[in-house]
């Protein structure tokens, strides 16, 4: 692999080069990771309508959310009729605003699974859960965590299941003075959301120093801070 390749391949924006029918001829690694949440008949067909009327590079200035990844615009090229090319930006994950969490050395397991045993009397839902196994113990505010997550899991509780994912966000990381430390998410989705506990759950996310995402899906993303 040429120096020029591993910039490609090792780029924080994911890059597909497709066939003229749509068959992907080669991708860079966090293309790779985007695949496990778009479909790559999505990727082809925004290449398709974003791209030049003639040969050549366009960039569109673009807001797109595809699961964690959101993007704020895509390069679309192509030479010849036989491949196009796309690469997508990703807009910054968080604000750098909030402090380095304060509070305790933790399991983030033991803590997800006693929200989840208390939830689970009362909620009618069948609680399902799919975790990376190799989340360190990490520092976080217990209470604090555990009332943000109480209320995520109420604005889901009428649902027939409810799904639970803890994993690491791989290349993505946050600053806190001069240490960077990596990230990782616990995620609650479910088919039914109360709308009306939505907006509580805004408020009460609003007064917390977690990053948390409120779309289909509500995830706290965590810094893995271990000492």
């Amino acid at each position: 692999m040429t120096f020029e390749q591993q910039w490609i391949e090792y780029d924080y924006n994911p890059f597909v080069l497709f066939s003229s029918s749509g068959k992907i001829l080669s991708l860079n690694a966090e293309a790779q990771f985007l695949l496990g949440t778009i479909a790559s008949e999505e990727l082809f067909s925004l290449a398709t309508t974003y791209a030049s009327i003639s040969f050549g590079f366009k960039t569109t200035f673009i807001e797109l959310n595809f699961g964690r990844y959101r993007f704020f615009g895509l390069t679309v090229g192509y030479e010849n009729d036989q491949e196009i090319g796309i690469k997508l930006y990703q807009a910054p994950s968080f604000k750098l605003n909030k402090p380095k969490p304060i509070g305790e050395l933790v399991n983030i397991y033991a803590l997800v699974d006693l929200c989840i045993a208390t939830q689970s009397i009362s909620a009618k839902a069948v609680f399902e859960k799919d975790f990376d196994p190799t989340i360190p113990e990490i520092i976080v505010d217990s209470n604090s965590f555990l009332k943000i997550l109480t209320k995520i899991y109420a604005c889901y509780e009428e649902s027939d299941k409810i799904m639970t994912r803890i994993f690491y966000r791989i290349g993505e990381h946050i600053k806190f003075g001069d240490k960077k430390y990596s990230i990782f998410s616990v995620e609650v989705s479910s088919a039914n959301i109360n709308e009306e506990k939505i907006n509580e759950l805004k408020v009460l996310a609003s007064n917390t120093n977690f990053y948390i995402d409120i779309q289909k899906k509500t995830t706290i993303n965590l810094p893995m801070i271990t000492s």
